[in-house]
């Protein structure tokens, strides 16, 4: 999804043209899903791990560039600021232990990852917010040289207009006004990718959607920015306010944001969702490939539909349709909602509980979302966000024909038997579930995630201290426990 791209002048007939081959993408793109064949095969599990690098006093070290480069390896990349990574792990097949698969790939790129940074005197912690960032790590010096990224920016602020504006409440809520969107680089993923039939699409999207709430509050690891005490996933909003283009007027209409939940339950399939990305949100990167969709599909090729697919990386969708050609041509579903960390086990715990869920509650999700309407998903979203296992969320109750507000915790261990068997269902082996839920079982149990050790040790540390060095002792402890592969929910 993050396609670099060579130009960066735009001209008003380039970016006619552009409009015009998405046109054709959907025209192709629906044609294509018409095929009985296309997209038939075995389902499969991939990931993006983002990560920072941080010097031996636990502060950013800008130094992506050098790493990658001296790594050699095409699926690391480079991220938005300095000190961020990319790794894109290797897609499994469900019949291949795929979540065991991308544990041990994780540990083992973290591990070769660790010494080639080590010689550019930088580590590699995997987090969602580094607990140590200031202000002055952020701005135009602290940006990747990548033209993709200069295109992006300057796209950004035009729609802005104005400075980008941050507020989000918490113990101690903050405010900010920047002059860019280099603070969206405080944020660390884990986005997974999990392919999907078309047939199964809409059911599908629709059981991650309802379930997204659930596994957000388990897997919370952001609790704050700047010493300020926000969010249990103070991501979430932090990631939609410092790139929100929108000036809002509670008098006058504004786009939907380019960073969001959705715009409503989908009714017809992946199409409707690729369209909403077309005609909702104009395009940064109006550059047209060399191929004509609507020819390779006459030609009976499965097409590469460029166009699409470099607009949707910058439409950033907390869970995102996928197109790609490879494989014979299918779609998955990118779960780009969680943060990176604390270890490789507990984020493929996180992975294995949210695609169990879905995949638990997709033969019912047709009886549970009349229950539920679209705007109090995305609320169980923010709810989650903020509170983490304290939270309530509201949920569907087919008994009573309505929806009721139910304790996160309450309703995480009600449904833990239903991912079991989620998982079971599309092949997963009884003990490689075993293995991940009883993480997510231990976590509720402790009731520690992320980000209540990061409080909790933080409060520890602060007697005597400053809030900065605090911070960094702080993220040391975290460091080491980290890369021991320890769960969370097992730390002291």
């Amino acid at each position: 999804m993050g396609i670099d791209i060579a130009e960066a002048d735009f001209t008003p007939q380039m970016t006619r043209a552009f409009a015009q081959r998405l046109q054709d993408n959907l025209i192709a793109l629906r044609q294509v899903l018409e095929w009985p064949h296309f997209g038939r095969g075995e389902g499969s599990l991939g990931a993006e791990l983002e990560m920072y690098l941080i010097d031996a006093d636990g502060r950013p070290r800008c130094v992506n560039r050098e790493v990658q480069e001296a790594a050699g390896d095409p699926q690391l990349t480079l991220e938005l600021n300095r000190y961020n990574l990319e790794y894109n792990l290797s897609p499994h097949r469900l019949s291949a232990r795929p979540f065991e698969a991308t544990e041990r790939e994780m540990l083992a790129r973290l591990c070769w990852l660790q010494a080639q940074a080590a010689t550019f005197d930088a580590r590699i912690v995997t987090i969602g917010i580094l607990p140590t960032l200031t202000q002055a790590d952020f701005g135009p010096d602290s940006m990747t040289d990548r033209t993709r990224y200069h295109v992006l920016v300057d796209g950004l602020k035009r729609s802005r207009g104005s400075q980008f504006e941050v507020h989000i409440d918490g113990r101690s809520p903050l405010d900010l006004h920047m002059d860019d969107v280099t603070l969206e680089g405080a944020n660390t993923s884990f986005q997974i990718h999990y392919r999907v039939a078309p047939g199964a699409y809409a059911d599908t999207f629709n059981a991650v959607q309802l379930v997204t709430p659930l596994v957000v509050a388990i897997a919370g690891n952001s609790p704050g920015l700047f010493g300020h005490d926000l969010w249990c996933e103070t991501r979430i909003p932090l990631f939609k306010q410092s790139i929100d283009t929108r000036i809002k007027d509670r008098y006058h209409w504004h786009q939907s944001p380019r960073v969001g939940f959705g715009n409503g339950w989908v009714r017809q399939g992946a199409h409707e969702l690729f369209a909403e990305s077309v005609l909702l949100y104009p395009p940064f990167f109006p550059i047209c490939g060399e191929e004509n969709p609507l020819v390779a599909v006459a030609r009976g090729k499965v097409p590469a539909l460029e166009e699409l697919r470099l607009h949707q990386g910058s439409v950033w969708l907390w869970n995102r349709p996928v197109y790609d050609d490879a494989d014979g041509g299918h779609l998955r579903i990118e779960l780009r909602v969680l943060p990176a960390g604390p270890t490789p086990i507990d984020m493929v715990a996180n992975a294995a509980l949210y695609i169990g869920l879905a995949e638990g509650l997709r033969p019912l999700i047709n009886r549970l979302l009349p229950g539920l309407p679209f705007t109090l998903a995305e609320y169980n979203l923010y709810r989650a966000a903020q509170f983490g296992l304290d939270a309530s969320l509201v949920w569907p109750d087919t008994a009573q024909s309505a929806c009721r507000e139910r304790p996160v915790s309450e309703l995480l261990a009600e449904l833990l038997p239903i991912a079991r068997e989620g998982l079971h269902s599309i092949g997963i082996e009884a003990s490689e579930a075993e293995r991940y839920l009883s993480v997510i079982e231990q976590r509720l149990a402790s009731r520690q995630t992320g980000a209540q050790w990061q409080r909790k040790a933080m409060a520890a540390r602060i007697d005597g201290r400053s809030a900065p060095h605090a911070a960094q002792v702080m993220l040391e402890d975290y460091y080491n426990r980290s890369v021991s592969n320890t769960p969370v929910g097992e730390w002291t």
